[in-house]
């Protein structure tokens, strides 16, 4: 079984920000892979489905991003999955806008969400893909940018990034990370 996390925010405000990414992925991802809904289970809602033989559990945290740690580290524990089989979707300051860069493990970068989901899981070694979000204009604050809506150019672009998002992850759940990464980092999303 792979666990494959999207971080966001719940409600509505929060619904196309930034910080929302990683949900719109496993949104996306659910789509595609034939997931009509989801459950609260854990302080979070989650899906299960069987993807080419293999048990998928699609999470979306909603503890609120500085505390999804709490819904991974307990779902990981009661599905006995181990932190290899923890894929977190998030969004990523460091990278530009659009960006796809998967990593097989890593720290949280100052990101609150990873930072959380270390601590419950007890390691750093658990893969990961980043969508880049770029940088904050010069005087704003990093948390009023992650929670800013996306512009409407950069919602026309996510109609290309969020489907090779998608690609990356089943690409990870298909060949792991080390291939994925080998295929995938380094290429533009068109």
């Amino acid at each position: 079984m792979k666990m494959l996390v999207g971080l966001g925010n719940p409600g509505p405000q929060y619904e196309l920000t930034r910080h929302n990414v990683g949900f719109l992925v496993i949104d996306a991802l659910a789509d595609k892979v034939g997931v009509s809904s989801f459950k609260q289970q854990a302080g979070a809602l989650v899906a299960s489905v069987n993807y080419q033989g293999e048990k998928l559990l699609l999470v979306k945290p909603q503890t609120y991003m500085n505390l999804s740690g709490q819904a991974v580290g307990e779902l990981a524990r009661y599905y006995k999955i181990p932190a290899q089989d923890v894929l977190v979707i998030y969004d990523d300051m460091d990278n530009p806008f659009g960006q796809l860069r998967l990593r097989a493990r890593g720290s949280s970068g100052g990101h609150n969400g990873i930072k959380s989901i270390i601590s419950h899981l007890g390691t750093e070694e658990f893969p990961r893909l980043k969508v880049g979000i770029g940088r904050p204009r010069p005087g704003q604050s990093a948390a009023d940018y992650v929670l800013e809506p996306f512009s409407s150019e950069e919602r026309a672009a996510l109609g290309r990034i969020i489907p090779a998002a998608v690609d990356r992850v089943l690409a990870v759940v298909d060949k792991g990370i080390v291939a994925a990464m080998n295929e995938f980092n380094g290429k533009r999303v068109t």
